[in-house]
């Protein structure tokens, strides 16, 4: 059976109180007054109890107690701020390093050339220490904070410093030791030697009145064009030194240019352990800077193909 709507309940009541008796229309008036007046009271109660008084305030909740609590969120936190990127382990390594940088920025720095030498990991060994394919220019910047780190005087290099710099060195550091500067012996020679290419030349720098020996005969003999002599000599003639030092030289290897250029770099260091003054003289110079180019070495019965040229018909 449907269930009546409102209109039709209106209707049915309008009809009953129209058709009933007297006494019913009367009756159905005493219930509807007593339903409105009890509907009023309800109203003033809920409106007491809602209301504070004007003296008192409002009860606070009270304070949840988490311990109550059956079960804590599943949510679990990183302990790496870099968890969710592609190498979290890298970022890691450059957000401490870049936090020391920040943290001793204050303290004086030496120049690059002063600083210790220091061999940090090559890109495959650093990929392998950290087990992720870090990109070159990523490392490069790492490597760019290391050196700054490096730069800090020696003398106030704090320990949390000099640990974590240690963890970037490769394994067997060739600059471990720190090698001893050499001095003058008894005798006031200074010796050296120089490389460049495939020759070496061994120098034995002495105070004199400018005589150049170049195994065992004078230096035109050995070098016929002037800008060989030139380069060979230059260490000494950038300084202005050229009439106060004696030099015996013995050189090998390479062609022409390769010996006389290994001839500077030798006189160059030989020079800076007779006056340590001259060595940013010598380093503007380029005497003393070692040029790490080596002639590729053929293979035997190797043969490399020659391009032809375009206007060649074929």
């Amino acid at each position: 059976m449907a269930r009546p709507t409102s209109n039709g309940l209106v209707q049915a009541f309008q009809s009953l109180r129209l058709h009933s008796p007297l006494p019913a229309r009367s009756a159905l008036r005493s219930l509807a007054h007593q339903s409105r007046t009890y509907a009023t009271e309800v109203q003033a109660e809920t409106q007491q109890l809602s209301t504070p008084a004007p003296n008192e305030l409002a009860p606070a909740a009270p304070e949840i107690d988490f311990q109550k609590f059956l079960s804590r969120p599943a949510r679990i936190v990183p302990a790496s701020p870099a968890y969710f990127s592609g190498s979290p382990r890298f970022i890691d390594h450059v957000l401490e390093l870049e936090k020391l940088q920040a943290k001793y920025a204050s303290l004086p720095t030496v120049a690059a050339s002063d600083a210790p030498r220091m061999a940090w990991f090559k890109l495959a060994q650093f990929r392998d220490y950290v087990g992720e394919p870090v990109p070159m220019k990523k490392y490069k910047s790492l490597v760019k904070i290391l050196q700054r780190l490096n730069r800090i005087q020696p003398e106030m290099l704090p320990a949390e410093v000099k640990d974590t710099l240690k963890s970037f060195l490769r394994p067997g550091n060739p600059f471990a030791v720190q090698h001893i500067s050499r001095t003058v012996d008894e005798n006031g020679r200074a010796r050296a030697k120089g490389k460049r290419k495939e020759s070496t030349a061994v120098v034995q720098l002495v105070e004199g009145e400018g005589e150049v020996i170049v195994n065992g005969k004078s230096l035109v003999e050995v070098f016929q064009r002037v800008h060989d002599r030139e380069s060979a000599l230059w260490a000494l003639r950038c300084t202005q030194r050229m009439d106060k030092y004696n030099a015996w030289i013995t050189v090998r290897g390479g062609g022409i240019t390769g010996q006389a250029e290994a001839i500077t770099l030798a006189i160059g260091r030989a020079l800076m352990m007779h006056e340590p003054g001259l060595k940013a003289v010598l380093r503007k110079a380029g005497v003393i800077s070692v040029d790490a180019r080596r002639v590729e070495r053929k293979k035997p019965g190797h043969v490399k193909a020659r391009k032809m040229p375009t206007w060649v018909k074929r």
